[in-house]
C-alpha cells in the first residue's frame, strides 16, 4: 500500500529526536511540507538537513519551546508564512516523568501540564480553524499507554496522558463533521532518545544493543519497538488511507498494556 502525504503541511513537535524525528522523516519522504519544533537549534538544524536529503517538499526548522503560549504562537504563524496552511498537527512533545505522588511539587505538575497538555491545546486551538475551514485535517496526540492503565507512581505523566486521551475524544467528536480526524498514540517501550539518556545515566559498559534486548524480554513481541514502525502508522493516519478512523486511542507497544 502506498500512502502519499504530497500536497499537506505538517507541525511536529519534539521532532529534532525520536519518535518526532522519524515522524517527520516518514511525513518528508511521503511528499508532506513539514515544520520541526524543538527547544535545541543545534540539534533542530542537525534533523532538518538530514530529513531534506530525502524529502521532495519543504522541511522548516522552527527552535520553540511549546510549553510556552507565546512560542507556539510564533511556531504556527511561521509554519503559517512557509507552507501556506497546517493540515497536520502532530502533538508529540514531552518526556516521562514518574515518581511517588507526595514527591510532586506543584512547579511539576504545572511544567508536565504545559508541556504535554496545554501545548496540545494550544497548538490545536490555532490549527484546526484552518483545518475545518477546508475540510480536512489531521491531529494525532502522542501519548503514553499509562493514560489508560496508569500505574503507581506514575504521576506526573500518567495524568497528563490521560487528559491528552480525553481532550482527542472530544476533539474527535467536535471536528468529524468538519472531516477533521484526530486519534491518539500511546507509546509503549520503543527504541528512543530517552532511552539511550537513560542508559547512558547507568554508567554501565553494557551495550546498549543487549540493555534493550533486557527490556524488550518483558514484551509479548520479545523486543522493543522501533521508530520507524511508529511513524508508519502515525504516517498512515494522516493520509486519506486512514480517512475512517478517528477518536481512536492506539496502543504501540508491542502488547505490554494490560488493556486494549
Amino acid at each position: 500500500m502506498e500512502i502519499s502525504l504530497a500536497g499537506r503541511s505538517a507541525i511536529i513537535t519534539g521532532a529534532s529526536k525520536g519518535l518526532g524525528f522519524a515522524m517527520a522523516a516518514e511525513f518528508a519522504r511521503s511528499g508532506a511540507n513539514v515544520a520541526l519544533l524543538a527547544r535545541r537549534a543545534d540539534v533542530l538544524e542537525e534533523a532538518r538537513v538530514e530529513i531534506e536529503r530525502t524529502a521532495p517538499g519543504r522541511v522548516l526548522a522552527v527552535k520553540a519551546d511549546v510549553s510556552q503560549a507565546g512560542d507556539c504562537e510564533r511556531a504556527f504563524a511561521a509554519a503559517i508564512a512557509a507552507f501556506g496552511k497546517v493540515d497536520i498537527l502532530i502533538n508529540n512533545a514531552g518526556t516521562s516523568r514518574a515518581m511517588p505522588f507526595d514527591q510532586i511539587t506543584d512547579a511539576m505538575w504545572q511544567e508536565d501540564l504545559d508541556l504535554k497538555l496545554f501545548a496540545a491545546i494550544r497548538l490545536t486551538r490555532l490549527t484546526l480553524p484552518g483545518m475545518k475551514e477546508r475540510r480536512w485535517g489531521r491531529i494525532i496526540n502522542v501519548l503514553n499507554i499509562g493514560a489508560k492503565a496508569p500505574r503507581a507512581n506514575g504521576a506526573p505523566t500518567a495524568v497528563s496522558r490521560a487528559a491528552g486521551m480525553a481532550l482527542t475524544k472530544i476533539l474527535a467528536n467536535e471536528g468529524a463533521p468538519h472531516n477533521v480526524l484526530v486519534n491518539a498514540m500511546l507509546v509503549g517501550q520503543i527504541v528512543s532518545d530517552q532511552w539511550v539518556r537513560r542508559h547512558a545515566a547507568q554508567g554501565s559498559n553494557e551495550p546498549f544493543e543487549a540493555y534493550a534486548a533486557k527490556l524488550g524480554a518483558n514484551i509479548p513481541l520479545g523486543r522493543l519497538g522501533k521508530p520507524e514502525e511508529f511513524a508508519a502508522m502515525a504516517c498512515l493516519l494522516c493520509s486519506d488511507r486512514g480517512g475512517f478512523t478517528t477518536g481512536a486511542a492506539i496502543n504501540m507497544d508491542g502488547g505490554a498494556s494490560p488493556v486494549v
